[in-house]
């Protein structure tokens, strides 16, 4: 692994930051005088597929630039949480194209960041773009084929030689829209309109300050009335994926007794290795877990909130991605008065499950779950899942249960 990229693995204050402030006049007419990212299929909006995806990463915080009725998008994410990471949305007071947007973040003491589009996605691994980056560049452009056959229009025509990215006539690479950046970037960031495509980047790339890398994973930009009628059905079928829903304590990790400090979070045997197979073979990684101990007052949630955050990077360095973490802090005995009831997304009720359902494309015939307790059984069974008990070794229980469901199926 390169120095750069582990970098990144370390270094909390990477941010994740989407342009999302485009008006979308090619398809004006199909979205209702809403933004272009703002764009609903398969009753999501496409900033949520952009957020859901990456925010598996250990990301410090997201940032949603606005420019264009930008109330929609504050009214939908601004201050929400995602996979533990805080959004907040800027708005331009003028706007100055995705250029001069970026001068918020230097206003925000933003360091190094992942930039990415608001209107397309690029299924990429981030950790392996960073790991593009050359030691004296600025950042680094995720490339893919030149699919668009324009010549010179927004980063298009250009050509890799190892990781350096220069301009050709016969060049066939083109912008993918994600873009890994080091702070140093805002020496080139003005409070002025500008476009990072046309102006900035194609200066850069000139100086020979920013890397690039090809990649082959899946494209997708909604811009073009063609694209937009194709995109629900397609981005079902992207991230339609199984997924294994996971008690913690118990199963994940020894169950000490309301854990809630690193110090005491041990992983059981298998686990990293599973948990890491589970990812190769595309599986959603949910974690459905009890947490009395927040209403009860052993712990806090910003207790819960820490230790998760050590954990997914913990992970991360690993190369495993946790998709979400639903928790509950619920119980009847609870000392805070908020929390002192019964809720169906305390196991064994299973609306924590249920709201994964709908908030994610998921092949439940090929989904399961993993548990220690009767309740993790019953909870399951109520949502229809395939469910055993934790054995000893959680790799060789996974492949397993896999190798089983697909033999039913």
């Amino acid at each position: 692994m390169k120095k750069n990229s582990q970098e990144y693995l370390k270094n909390k204050k990477i941010d994740l930051v989407i342009l999302a402030g485009g008006k979308g006049s090619r398809i004006k007419k199909y979205l209702k005088g809403k933004p272009k990212p703002m764009a609903r299929f398969n009753n999501k909006y496409f900033l949520e597929y952009i957020i859901q995806n990456y925010s598996k990463y250990d990301f410090n915080k997201i940032y949603i630039l606005t420019g264009y009725k930008s109330n929609n998008v504050f009214k939908k994410f601004n201050n929400k949480i995602y996979n533990f990471i805080q959004i907040e949305c800027l708005k331009e007071k003028k706007l100055l194209g995705t250029g001069g947007a970026l001068y918020k973040l230097k206003q925000k003491k933003v360091e190094d960041f992942i930039l990415l589009n608001g209107d397309t996605i690029f299924d990429i691994d981030l950790t392996d773009l960073i790991k593009s980056r050359n030691r004296d560049a600025l950042g680094s452009i995720a490339l893919i084929k030149n699919i668009s056959n324009k010549k010179n229009k927004k980063l298009n025509n250009l050509k890799l030689t190892n990781t350096r990215l220069s301009y050709d006539e016969y060049g066939k690479l083109m912008n993918g829209g994600i873009y890994y950046f080091k702070k140093e970037i805002f020496k080139y960031i003005k409070n002025k309109k500008s476009s990072l495509e046309d102006e900035i980047l194609p200066d850069l790339i000139n100086k020979k300050i920013v890397s690039g890398k090809k990649f082959n994973e899946f494209f997708f930009d909604i811009g073009t009335p063609k694209n937009f009628h194709k995109a629900e059905k397609l981005l079902f079928k992207h991230f339609r994926r199984p997924a294994v829903f996971l008690d913690r304590d118990g199963v994940i990790n020894y169950d000490n007794g309301y854990v809630h400090k690193k110090d005491n979070f041990k992983f059981r045997p298998g686990v990293l290795k599973g948990l890491k197979y589970l990812c190769k073979h595309n599986y959603y990684i949910f974690i459905v877990t009890n947490q009395a101990g927040i209403g009860k007052k052993i712990f806090t949630l910003k207790d819960f909130t820490n230790l998760h955050i050590f954990i997914k990077k913990k992970l991360q360095n690993e190369n495993i991605f946790i998709d979400n973490v639903s928790f509950s802090p619920f119980h009847p005995s609870a000392k805070i008065k908020k929390y002192r009831k019964n809720s169906r997304t305390r196991k064994p009720g299973n609306l924590m499950i249920e709201k994964v359902k709908k908030q994610w494309h998921l092949d439940l015939s090929k989904s399961f779950m993993i548990g220690d307790q009767e309740t993790d059984k019953i909870c399951a069974k109520k949502s229809d899942l395939y469910f055993e008990y934790a054995k000893k070794d959680f790799l060789i229980q996974s492949k397993s249960i896999i190798k089983k469901i697909n033999n039913y199926f």
